[in-house]
C-alpha cells in the first residue's frame, strides 16, 4: 500500500536525543494504521486509541454498550497521552495512530510533544472517499480492534467533519 513511501526519510529524521512523534491524520480506511505498523516493525513505538479500547472494555457494541464509546475514547487517550510524554522524555520514537481529524487537536498535541522535548512529523494520508468506501467494505468483515465498524452515514459524518491539514507542516500522502 505504501510501496513509493520514502520511509527512509521519516528514519532519517531520528536521533538519540530527541524523540521523533510521528502523528498520523486521515479519515477511517485511509491506512494510517497500516503505516503506523509498518514504522513499529522499525522500532516506533505505536499509540492506538481504538487497540487501548479494545484492551481495556472489549469488543465495541458487544463487551459495552454503543453509548459509552466517547467516554472510552477520553479514558484511553487520557492514558496514552502520559504514555507519550513518558515515551519523549525516554527518548524513543513513536507513532500516533489515531485521525487527528481535528487541526485544533493536531495543534494541542505539536504545542505538547515540543514542550515535552520532542519532534513532530504529521503524515496525512489523502484518499478519495469512493476509495475509503471500498477500503471499509472489506475492513468492516474483520472483527479486530482496527476494524470498528464504518457505516456510510458515518462516513458521511467523519468525511463532512474532517479538517485537512494545509500549511500545518504535514507531509501529503495521496494514498
Amino acid at each position: 500500500m505504501f510501496e513509493t513511501f520514502d520511509f527512509d526519510f521519516l528514519y532519517r529524521e531520528r536521533n538519540d536525543l530527541t524523540s521523533l512523534v510521528i502523528m498520523m491524520c486521515g479519515v477511517a480506511g485511509s491506512g494510517k494504521t497500516t503505516f503506523a505498523k509498518e514504522l513499529e516493525k522499525r522500532g516506533f513505538v505505536r499509540l492506538s486509541i481504538d487497540e487501548e479500547i479494545w484492551t481495556t472494555n472489549g469488543q465495541y457494541g458487544i463487551d459495552f454498550p454503543i453509548e459509552k464509546i466517547e467516554e472510552y475514547k477520553k479514558d484511553a487517550e487520557r492514558k496514552l497521552l502520559n504514555y507519550l510524554i513518558q515515551f519523549i522524555h525516554n527518548k524513543q520514537h513513536v507513532v500516533i495512530d489515531y485521525s487527528f481529524w481535528d487541526r485544533e487537536k493536531r495543534n494541542d498535541y505539536k504545542q505538547l510533544i515540543e514542550e515535552s522535548g520532542g519532534n513532530w512529523k504529521l503524515i496525512y494520508l489523502d484518499v478519495h472517499p469512493n476509495d475509503l468506501r471500498e477500503r471499509l467494505k472489506i475492513r468492516n468483515k474483520r472483527n479486530d480492534a482496527n476494524a470498528f465498524p464504518i457505516t456510510e452515514e458515518i462516513l458521511t459524518s467523519y468525511l463532512a467533519g474532517f479538517q485537512r491539514p494545509i500549511g500545518e507542516g504535514e507531509i501529503v500522502i495521496k494514498n
